[in-house]
């Protein structure tokens, strides 16, 4: 991804001149930045001190939408876990919605923006579209924090079941290893019973599990399961003899699971596993969509999105669609902080220009320059800039200070390592 600058100058005769002069400065003769023009529409003014108030406002709003932005995109990333490759082509703007809009990626979105006048009516105060605005980017930061949650836990739930039945035969699940028959049931004076011996003692243990109590069923023994550390045997023993056999293989460090073959036990073992992936499918679909009011159309997401043989669809098509809601309103925060800040800056009427570039990241340094030296006059031409005033959005104290209108919009918070 990348880095934008977004900024503005006030209009000479004409915008159009501000943006030529611009073009000519950093590109036409040093190739210092890839500029397009940031299509603002005429939104509604009001009084200095609600624009004053408001600027300080939209820096809050910026930095909350900003992180709502980056917690959706790196929850995608999280949720895919294996194919986070896939993260990137599914971090779009307008995609997911609709299958009649046009999904575009990022940077495309920024260049080529343009006021989504059915969102945020142009018609209403700034005021009211920056509330709009917050009020839609909390509802997505709730929604994700639920879901993140029994997400979570389920799949927590799942990982332990999965260690269990995965982990080391000292403390694993034996539902799909011991059968029926490698067990004496029902009887009242024998045992079988389940030792674990490391590979390096498979000699000792054939040497010496007959003589580890009296009363152990000579010839008994038998290798049932191994794994690349150690192996599990069998053995069968009088019930009488159960405690000493125990404590003798113990100091010859044999390890006897504490183990009693139960069909029904077993049997409710393997369906938990199953349970929990069923459930974390429904919980997926229904914790992601009831209580939200939009409806999802179905559609294809790329590449087989699959947890313990779930389907993370639904949850991926919830995270592109509230990624995409974020996104956009991070961008029209962008676009409302310019205006602001052009008229406190520039003046009435509104006469401004602007303009999104793409630095060349080896020319930062001299793209800074070029545009200090082309707009330095504003310095002193500005109508309310003064370092001494403790004006919202102005703190001079607390961000960067250029005599233009600037904002960055940085892409790189949404880079990932797969």
């Amino acid at each position: 991804m990348t880095e934008f600058w977004l900024i503005s100058a006030p209009g000479e005769k004409t915008c159009q001149q501000t943006w030529d002069k611009l073009m000519v400065a950093t590109t036409r003769t040093n190739n210092l930045s890839a500029n397009n023009k940031f299509n603002i529409p005429d939104l509604k003014v009001g009084t200095l001190d609600v624009l004053v108030g408001l600027s300080d406002e939209l820096a809050k709003l910026d930095t909350f939408v900003e992180s709502v932005v980056k917690k959706v995109a790196q929850y995608m990333a999280d949720v895919l876990e294996d194919s986070r490759d896939k993260v990137q082509e599914n971090l779009l703007a307008n995609g997911g919605k609709c299958a009649s809009m046009i999904k575009l990626d990022l940077v495309t979105y920024i260049t080529r923006f343009q006021w989504d006048m059915a969102k945020y009516p142009i018609k209403q105060s700034l005021k009211n579209i920056s509330e709009i605005i917050s009020k839609q980017a909390s509802q997505i930061d709730n929604d994700l924090k639920a879901r993140a949650s029994a997400y979570n836990n389920l799949k927590g739930n799942l990982q332990n079941l999965e260690r269990k039945n995965a982990g080391s035969l000292l403390t694993r699940s034996l539902a799909d290893i011991v059968k029926k028959e490698d067990f004496i049931v029902d009887s009242e004076y024998l045992i079988t019973m389940l030792v674990v011996v490391q590979k390096t003692g498979y000699a000792d243990w054939q040497k010496t599990y007959e003589t580890l109590a009296e009363m152990v069923v000579p010839r008994s023994t038998k290798l049932l399961f191994e794994d690349h550390d150690s192996g599990l045997f069998s053995v069968t023993l009088f019930r009488k003899a159960i405690d000493d056999f125990k404590h003798k293989a113990r100091e010859n460090k044999f390890t006897v699971r504490d183990f009693q073959y139960n069909e029904e036990e077993l049997k409710a073992d393997k369906e938990e596993m199953t349970r929990l992936c069923t459930d974390k499918k429904k919980q997926f679909v229904r914790l992601l969509f009831s209580a939200y009011s939009v409806t999802v159309e179905k559609e294809d997401v790329p590449g087989a999105f699959l947890y313990c043989g779930c389907n993370l669809g639904p949850l991926v098509r919830w995270l592109k669609v509230n990624f995409s809601e974020a996104f956009i309103a991070w961008i029209h925060i962008k676009a409302l902080r310019v205006f602001v800040e052009s008229v406190l800056r520039y003046g009435l009427p509104v006469n401004f220009q602007a303009m999104l570039l793409q630095p060349n990241k080896k020319n930062m340094k001299k793209l800074r320059e070029v545009l200090s030296d082309l707009y330095k006059h504003l310095d002193s031409s500005a109508a309310i800039i003064d370092a001494a005033m403790d004006i919202p959005g102005l703190n001079l104290s607390q961000q960067e200070y250029y005599p233009y209108v600037y904002y960055k919009i940085d892409c790189n918070l949404l880079d990932f390592k797969v």
